[in-house]
């Protein structure tokens, strides 16, 4: 079951999806599958559509946010696309698991090695993005979306409290509170979980069937032991009763 969801997440991200409603995409945006949780990873896809009736869209750009810097940004292979991962130095190093980072993924750029998106169509980008921040309600984006005929747009404008939707708004992804401490929902921790889960169940078998290995190998013994003893009796009998036979024949 869980190889299977996996295997579905994989098809549906990397595939590209006919644009039936124009005005629900009309910008790059970011979700996430599943929840993304504070303090958690999550697997979250950003969705470009091409807006442009003459042109492809060739090439996507997604800037990370440098002062909420994640230690794990993965992105997944698309068929049809080049992924080109960008680093840089944080001027404070995170401290993730017991161990300092000093470097952060600050861009990740696809890059068409065929035809790209076409006219009437949107692509998924999907990215494993960890550790969340736990003092922020969400994170923005900043995408730049070029087409083949050269045309940049700029997705970059931060949405401002009481104002209307900017011409471009940049990607926001909203993180959801953390469940009892604990950061659930997203791809790359369930996985984890399982892989633990897993690890102790096995744990557990072995224990069970050295137990009963154990327990097999106990009543084995008693039961050759009692084969002996039964043999032994039997043997004494037959030596007092042979015995009794010789004293009375010498009388």
């Amino acid at each position: 079951m869980k190889i299977s969801r996996l295997a579905a997440a994989a098809a549906v991200a990397g595939s590209t999806v006919l644009l039936v409603s124009a005005p629900a995409f009309a910008h790059v945006t970011v979700q996430p599958e599943g929840t993304a949780a504070k303090g958690g990873y999550a697997v979250v896809d950003f969705r470009v559509p091409n807006e442009r009736d003459n042109a492809s869209t060739t090439k996507l750009e997604i800037n990370f946010p440098t002062d909420q810097p994640l230690s794990s940004v993965l992105p997944q292979q698309i068929p049809g696309w080049k992924i080109a991962v960008t680093k840089s130095k944080l001027a404070k190093p995170l401290e993730v698991h017991g161990r300092q980072i000093s470097e952060a993924v600050s861009k990740v750029t696809w890059t068409a090695e065929g035809k790209g998106i076409q006219p009437g169509f949107i692509q998924q980008f999907p990215v494993s993005l960890g550790m969340l921040p736990e003092d922020s309600d969400e994170i923005v984006f900043k995408a730049i979306q070029t087409y083949s005929n050269k045309e940049v747009v700029r997705w970059i404008e931060v949405q401002q409290k009481g104002a209307e939707e900017p011409d471009n708004p940049a990607p926001v992804l909203a993180l959801s509170d953390a469940e009892d401490g604990h950061a659930h929902g997203s791809t790359a921790s369930t996985a984890a979980e399982d892989s633990h889960e897993d690890s102790d169940d096995a744990k557990a078998a072995s224990a069970t069937t050295e137990a009963a290995s154990d327990t097999d190998s106990s009543d084995t013994t008693a039961r050759v032991l009692g084969v002996v003893g039964i043999v032994i009796g039997a043997a004494g009998v037959a030596y007092g009763v042979l015995a009794g036979r010789r004293r009375a024949d010498a009388s």
